[in-house]
């Protein structure tokens, strides 16, 4: 059976009438990754950064794996270990040093890659920006403030006034504020938000080392009612340390060097041994916007929510925020997607973000005890809960999304659809390693049979569309299933296997027992990695494919003809 041939990112052509197809408002780690993420599909990303030069000093200290396989998806990949120190674990102890929580990081977790990644921030967004240089549909405009922002005919137009004092029209198809906690478009949208009212001030301490030293697990939270206290690596040679302000202490006395190197002594960090790269008082919030999209512009990240840090979850959800929105706004503008499926991102992300806000406040309101008497009903709680507790334990999956672009009604109980799916080591075409660096990106169909026969010539062109890797698994073993290990079975004429069927081992055993796990035979994996439905038996799959396409909203012939949103 010979599949037609289809490659919608080549064929792409942009529209005239506008300056770019994407503005995105905010060049920091948010902004970074989805103009990056647009620019690698083809698409024309101009990115407007108030800042004239780089921002030097980190905020963000680690992220986890899930995360770090979103940011692998932005082709630095292979440089994340240079800027990185897997995290060993992450403890909770008393005043006593008494453990309340004990979770133990794996150096390769579900996902891939580490559970926790500790990292210098300004390191992580340099990387970004040598990857944003190399790909040439990216403009960056440094020293470009947006000042106004209007909607008239399927076009946005921003206002920006540049350092010189100039003011400049930027036209384009979609705008995206990434333009972090005070966002101006937020603010010119009128977006209302909801404030949970749970804020804390701390002093914030990062610093170099000037000798290497072992901590032991990397991320320590104290939860000393006289100073709440937290220790977490923040990269190679680099940590933070961070003191809440107390009942009656004022913040300028809080917010001095002299404080900061007082408080840091008792941890053997002083001038001798390191370097204070900066303290300085902040006040976390838990606030998420009451609305992510106004037409043709939308919100990302701290535009868009704002947490306690005890997760460790606000770059990452940004992340996530970018990851979901990039392969969606991608179909839009190509026409293989109504514009409609763009309101599936603020319904995913909105209520993804707003479970991390309120796991992070419960975690808060453990650890941002400042009464004795209160901090000693919570440790005797908490340490007779943990009674027959044998070593420490694992770190939760990433959080599944429970609404939107989905399989409905989510597949039914049990069903793996809005789960972001495992990360596990395959073989083909005689090589082995991670599946997303093996098969690639995009969306992924993964069966255990060939689905052509069921799919029929029409689905086939559909996915075809979307650039899917259609992979066969086999268990480990001599051969594949088309005689040679890791063969590729109808592939394009230039080995693009995402217009093929794909025939990969499942080397570490791990999408097999994942697939059996949900009794399935195919799973429908989106471009970030959430499942949006498992199938069961051709016909099933056929369904699957069908709702999909549906979901979308867009028709897509054989012939490829397509519209630009």
């Amino acid at each position: 059976m010979t599949m037609p041939t289809m490659r919608p990112h080549d064929q792409y052509e942009p529209p005239t009438d506008t300056d770019t197809d994407v503005a995105v408002v905010g060049n920091g780690p948010i902004g970074a990754v989805l103009s990056v993420l647009l620019a690698q599909r083809g698409l024309r990303v101009t990115v407007l950064e108030r800042r004239p030069r780089p921002y030097t000093l980190p905020r963000a200290t680690s992220f986890d794996g899930e995360t770090a396989r979103l940011l692998a998806a932005t082709g630095i990949g292979d440089r994340i270990g240079g800027i990185t120190e897997p995290a060993t674990g992450y403890q909770w102890h008393t005043a006593a040093g008494r453990t309340l929580l004990d979770i133990a990081f794996s150096p390769r977790g579900r996902y891939g890659w580490p559970d926790a990644n500790t990292m210098h921030q300004p390191a992580l967004e340099e990387l970004l920006a040598a990857r944003a240089a190399s790909l040439p549909g990216i403009t960056v405009l440094r020293g470009h403030r947006v000042v106004d922002i209007t909607e008239r005919d399927e076009r946005v137009t921003l206002t920006v006034e540049t350092d010189d004092g100039a003011d400049r029209a930027v036209v384009a198809r979609w705008v995206v504020g990434c333009d972090g906690a005070n966002s101006f478009v937020r603010e010119h949208l009128d977006v209302p938000m909801t404030d949970l009212g749970f804020s804390y001030e701390w002093l914030l301490c990062d610093v170099e080392l000037r000798e290497p030293r072992e901590f032991t697990p990397t991320n320590v939270q104290i939860c000393d009612p006289a100073r709440p206290t937290t220790l977490v690596g923040s990269g190679p040679g680099h940590r933070r340390w961070e003191f809440m302000r107390l009942p009656g202490e004022s913040s300028a006395e809080l917010n001095r060097e002299e404080t900061a190197w007082r408080l840091l002594k008792p941890f053997g960090v002083t001038p001798e041994t390191a370097r204070l790269l900066r303290s300085t008082t902040y006040i976390f919030r838990a606030t998420w916007a009451d609305a992510w999209r106004s037409g043709r512009v939308l919100l990302a990240g701290d535009a868009a929510h704002l947490m306690p840090p005890f997760a460790g979850q606000g770059m990452c959800s940004g992340i996530r925020d970018a990851a979901n929105l990039a392969w969606k706004l991608d179909l839009t503008l190509r026409g293989l997607a109504d514009a409609s499926v763009l309101d599936t991102y603020a319904e995913e992300r909105g209520q993804h973000v707003k479970e991390s806000i309120l796991s992070s406040v419960q975690l808060g309101r453990v650890i941002c005890v400042t009464d004795p008497a209160a901090a000693a009903e919570r440790d005797a709680t908490v340490l007779a809960g943990r009674r027959g507790r044998t070593g420490p334990g694992a770190p939760d999956a990433a959080r599944p999304l429970s609404a939107g672009l989905l399989r409905t009604p989510g597949g039914g109980e049990g069903s793996p659809a809005g789960a972001v799916v495992p990360q596990a080591r395959v073989s083909a075409g005689g090589g082995t390693g991670l599946f997303d660096e093996v098969v690639g990106r995009g969306f992924v169909l993964l069966t255990t049979d060939d689905p052509r026969p069921a799919l029929g010539e029409d689905r086939w062109s559909f996915l075809a569309a979307l650039d899917t890797h259609v992979v066969r698994l086999s268990p480990p073993g001599p051969a594949g299933p088309a005689g040679t290990a890791g063969s590729t079975a109808d592939t394009g004429d230039d080995g693009d296997t995402r217009t093929g069927l794909t025939d990969v081992i499942d080397t570490d055993g791990r999408y097999l027992a994942y697939l059996a796990e949900h009794d399935a035979t195919a799973l429908l994996v989106r471009p970030d990695y959430h499942v949006f439905g498992a199938a069961s038996g051709p016909e099933d799959t056929a369904a699957l494919v069908d709702e999909l396409r549906d979901r979308l909203a867009a028709a897509v012939p054989a012939g490829g003809t397509r519209r630009t949103a």
